[in-house]
C-alpha cells in the first residue's frame, strides 16, 4: 500500500497521504501499480467531463478538448510533458551519446522540445473534441483508458530496456522492475479496461486495439533511445506515456468514427 501511494504522489497532484519518506525500495516496487494509478486519472478525467455534459444539458462546447488536455497537464503537475521535451530536445539533437544526456538534463526547454508538445497539444486537443461529438460515453471510455495504457506502457518500457544512467530517479524503477512486475502490471490493466464491456463491445474492442498500437509506438521509440543513448531515462519514460497516451486516443477516434 506504501508503494502505491508513493506512486501515486510521484506520478500526480493526488495524494491520500503525504509522503515525506521515500525508499529506493518502496519507489521502485511502486512501478506495479502505475495502471492502477493511471485509472484513478482516468477517473478524474471521465468524471470532470461527464460532469461538464451533464451541466450543458448534453451539448459538451466546443472547448471540450482543451479542457480534457488541461486536467491531464494540471492532475500529473506536467510531469510525463516535461520527459517529452527533455528527450525531443536531447533525441533529435544530432549529438553523441554524452551530449544527449547532458541535454536532456538541462532544465530549459530548446526548439525540438517546444514543437513536441506544441504538436501532442494540438494533436490531442482535437482528438478529444472529435471524440467528444461521437458520444459523451465513447469520450469517457477513451479518457479513462488512455492513462491505464499509458503507465502500462511505461513499465513494459521500465522493465525492458536497460538504463542508460549511472545514477538517477529512474534508477530506482528499473533496478526493482522484473518480468513478473510487468506480468501484474498487464493483467492490472486488462482488470481495468474489462468493465467497458459492459458499457459497449465497440469500446472494449477499441481499448484494445489501443493497447496494441500504443505497445508498437513504446517499443519503436525505447529502441530508438537505446540506439542513441544506450538505454532510456526518466525523461524517456515520461515520453513514453505521453506518446502512448496521445496513439490510444487517436485508435479510439479512428474506430468510433467508423462504428459510433
Amino acid at each position: 500500500m506504501e508503494s502505491f501511494l508513493i506512486g501515486l504522489q510521484f506520478l500526480t497532484r493526488i495524494f491520500i497521504i503525504k509522503q515525506s519518506v521515500w525508499t529506493e525500495k518502496n519507489f521502485g516496487e511502486s512501478v506495479k501499480y502505475f495502471p492502477i494509478i493511471g485509472a484513478v486519472l482516468g477517473i478524474f478525467y471521465a468524471a470532470i467531463i461527464f460532469l461538464l455534459n451533464f451541466m450543458t444539458a448534453g451539448k459538451l462546447p466546443t472547448f471540450t478538448g482543451a479542457i480534457g488536455f488541461a486536467l491531464t497537464i494540471i492532475l500529473t503537475g506536467g510531469i510525463h510533458f516535461d520527459g517529452l521535451m527533455d528527450s525531443a530536445d536531447g533525441l533529435f539533437s544530432g549529438r553523441e551519446r554524452e551530449k544527449i544526456l547532458e541535454i536532456m538534463k538541462d532544465s530549459r526547454a530548446g526548439a525540438f522540445g517546444v514543437v513536441s508538445i506544441i504538436l501532442v497539444a494540438a494533436i490531442e486537443i482535437s482528438t478529444l473534441t472529435e471524440l467528444a461529438r461521437l458520444s459523451i460515453w465513447y469520450l469517457c471510455a477513451a479518457i479513462y483508458s488512455a492513462p491505464i495504457i499509458g503507465r502500462l506502457m511505461m513499465v513494459i518500457t521500465i522493465g525492458e530496456f536497460p538504463y542508460a544512467r549511472e545514477k538517477g530517479m529512474g534508477k530506482a524503477f528499473s533496478q526493482f522492475t522484473t518480468r513478473r512486475t510487468i506480468i501484474f502490471a498487464v493483467f492490472e490493466a486488462i482488470l481495468l479496461l474489462i468493465p467497458l464491456i459492459f458499457i459497449s463491445k465497440v469500446i472494449f474492442f477499441s481499448a484494445a486495439a489501443a493497447i496494441l498500437v500504443a505497445l508498437g509506438v513504446a517499443i519503436k521509440f525505447a529502441r530508438f533511445s537505446t540506439e542513441k543513448i544506450g538505454g532510456v531515462t526518466g525523461d524517456i519514460y515520461g515520453a513514453v506515456t505521453i506518446l502512448a497516451e496521445m496513439f490510444a486516443l487517436i485508435i479510439f477516434l479512428f474506430i468510433g468514427i467508423k462504428t459510433v
